[in-house]
């Protein structure tokens, strides 16, 4: 959530805590405090799906929740494969929580490959529901297996549940015209509803879902309702499972308001469908397709209704040009791109910094170099984002910290760029672009005010009396030059990337004009307007862990548990990376220890040192995942008592 009230019934990640039983009819009925589900299955056995509606039911229950979709790499590996393994994991709670959980309770495996691939993440004692169908001998081999594990004794230290998915799924469809591959195709919707009468989710949603998805194939559409509440059924009726749970809404988590569940990426595309509405400006995305930025273009392109303008352009220096474009001619001008196509737009950013136009660059971090990792996690482009153009080309840098949060980040991103007349890093990450938690939608009265003033005429005077319009004429407190908008009668100006003259913005080789430019563009990076860092310290630590982006929530998952055996830790975490809040260095100073946990190899410790000359300690985590509470929790604890 991005409430940061503590609740003091939070127990480890992954434990279940203040579980208690009533009956229900023939079966037993338990209440939790949290539970942690994981899917998991071959990238075509539809896990995203199933995850995503299961999601969608406990966010309509009320629960508060956070999630992690993990996809493979692979466009299509071979089915049955490790490489091939797509799950999707869901923390759901009756309080206040921020993680998708270090651990699942209960891990539901489609196929050999799934059950090897995740196996090492469960706990002891965890439940395993197990498509049986699938573990033929050849499926087995494909991942090692030499004795089939449901049979050797290796999982006795679970409680599993062997069910025949696929059978059960394709008996269950029997009365429909379909071809035996095309009723196991529905064997997710049977899982989806054995899991939803296992946890007592509502199940109106889905049916409305799957009507609506499967339209125009109402057989399908029948099909997919039949296997789903075939699932439920099962549960109900099965002696294999005697226990349902009950997790309450999560009632006192919640600030009063409407409230949705929302990933990251959708979150950040109406942010910017918000920001260009409170400028009063069309929005152009200029884009191209790469994870896990994608789902950004997808989305800006449905909502044309809103002023908003998406080009696929057909490579990445294409598109920000596009967005530059739009810029010069008078639009909220966003470029969507992952780390490798931050490395193509380097030099038209570069431009966009000469120009000085509002330019938002929204990079989606996932892990490197090159290639890497497409579809996992990293926060390590943040030097890229700081130093990576030629030249002196000072940008801002602006990180959400949770899916929800990438609204309002995004809507931060656009005034910077509007007020300051620069281009703006926006950084997020995999994590949180395909992570989801509930938002509260919030009233537009609340939304900030962010319209512009375009140059109107002439704004200086020469000595002979004569009025002109100088491109380059700045506003003495913000420094940002006025915004021009071209075939405005008078406006008529000069541009490119060949350094400007200062005010008239002719071409100019000389020295000094030079110098006198590349200061005066830094300092009015160097004079935006961020709030301070709030720190959380209420018990005078010695020890401040400083954290950036999706790092929030594992830090303050850390935090809590720390304080909750008797430690004393503080915390803060930037949004602004540069320039970096004005009490920052005051804060730093402040505290004995300073630990830097980050998903790089120390990137922000790295610039906290130079900038402050502060020891800072950098913890590191390269993986392509998130942060596990529990293993944060114990390099803070060393920290505290090194």
């Amino acid at each position: 959530m991005t409430s940061q009230v503590s609740s003091p019934a939070e127990q480890a990640d992954g434990a279940v805590v203040g579980e208690q039983r009533e009956p229900a009819g023939d079966k037993d009925v338990r209440r939790l405090d949290r539970v942690i589900i994981r899917f998991a299955g071959d990238s075509g056995d539809g896990m995203q799906l199933t995850g995503d509606r299961f999601t969608s039911e406990t966010a309509s229950f009320g629960n508060d929740l956070s999630t992690l979709p993990n996809f493979p790499a692979e466009i299509r590996a071979p089915a049955g494969t490790l490489p091939g393994v797509s799950s999707f994991q869901l923390h759901f709670a009756d309080h206040d929580i921020l993680t998708p959980g270090d651990a699942p309770n209960v891990l539901v495996a489609m196929n050999p490959a799934a059950l090897k691939a995740n196996i090492g993440d469960l706990p002891r004692g965890a439940e395993i529901i197990v498509n049986t169908d699938e573990f033929t001998k050849r499926a087995m081999q494909k991942v090692g297996y030499t004795t089939s594990p449901l049979e050797d004794g290796s999982l006795d230290g679970y409680s599993v549940h062997p069910v025949p998915l696929t059978t059960l799924t394709v008996e269950a469809l029997k009365e429909f015209a379909l071809s035996r591959k095309e009723a196991e195709r529905s064997k997710n919707m049977f899982a989806l509803g054995l899991l939803s009468w296992m946890y007592h989710r509502p199940t109106e949603g889905t049916e409305k879902f799957l009507q609506a998805k499967f339209a125009k194939k109402p057989d399908i559409a029948k099909a997919n309702i039949a296997a789903f509440r075939a699932g439920w059924n099962f549960g109900e009726t099965t002696e294999d499972f005697a226990v349902s749970y009950e997790v309450a809404p999560a009632q006192s988590a919640f600030p009063p308001g409407l409230y949705r569940n929302i990933s990251g990426n959708l979150a950040l595309s109406y942010g910017l469908i918000a920001a260009g509405k409170q400028a009063d400006l069309p929005l152009f995305l200029g884009s191209y397709p790469i994870t896990p930025a994608s789902d950004i273009l997808h989305e800006l392109s449905k909502h044309k209704n809103f002023g908003v303008r998406t080009f696929q352009a057909e490579d990445e220096i294409a598109g920000i040009g596009a967005a530059l474009g739009a810029a010069f001619g008078g639009s909220l001008a966003v470029t969507t791109t992952s780390g490798p196509g931050v490395a193509l737009k380097s030099e038209t950013i570069g431009l966009a910094v000469s120009l000085e136009l509002p330019l938002l660059v929204v990079d989606i971090q996932r892990g490197g170099p090159s290639t890497g990792l497409p579809t996992k996690t990293e926060q390590a482009d943040l030097l890229q984002a700081m130093y990576g153009r030629n030249g002196e080309a000072p940008v801002p840098v602006v990180a959400p910290r949770t899916p929800a949060d990438c609204f309002d980040a995004a809507l931060e991103a656009a005034r910077i760029a509007l007020t300051y007349r620069t281009p703006v890093f926006l950084l997020s990450d995999g994590y949180l672009a395909n992570g989801s938690e509930p938002w509260r939608i919030p009233d537009l009265d609340d939304l900030p005010d962010l319209t512009v003033q375009f140059a109107q005429g002439a704004n200086h005077t020469l000595d002979d009396g004569t009025e002109v319009f100088w491109p380059y004429k700045r506003d003495p407190h913000t420094l940002a030059r006025p915004w021009a908008i071209p075939g405005t009668p008078g406006l008529e100006h000069r541009i490119g990337g060949i350094e400007k003259e200062d005010g008239t913005g002719n071409i100019s080789y000389a020295p000094a004009n030079h110098d006198f430019m590349v200061r005066t563009r830094q300092a009015k990076i160097d004079g935006i307007d961020v709030p301070d860092i709030d720190v959380d310290d209420p018990h005078q630590a010695r020890t401040l862990v400083l954290g950036w982006g999706s790092t929030y929530g594992p830090i303050t998952a850390a935090v809590r548990r720390l304080r909750r055996a008797g430690e004393s830790i503080a915390q803060a975490h930037l949004r602004h990376l540069n320039p970096f809040p004005r009490n920052l260095g005051a804060v730093l100073r402040s505290y004995e220890h300073v630990i830097v946990p980050e998903m790089n190899l120390g990137q922000l410790a790295t610039l906290i040192r130079a900038k402050y000359l502060v020891d800072a300690h950098s913890y590191n985590q390269v993986n392509g995942m998130p942060f596990k509470a529990e293993q944060l929790a114990a390099a803070l604890k060393e920290a505290i008592d090194g």
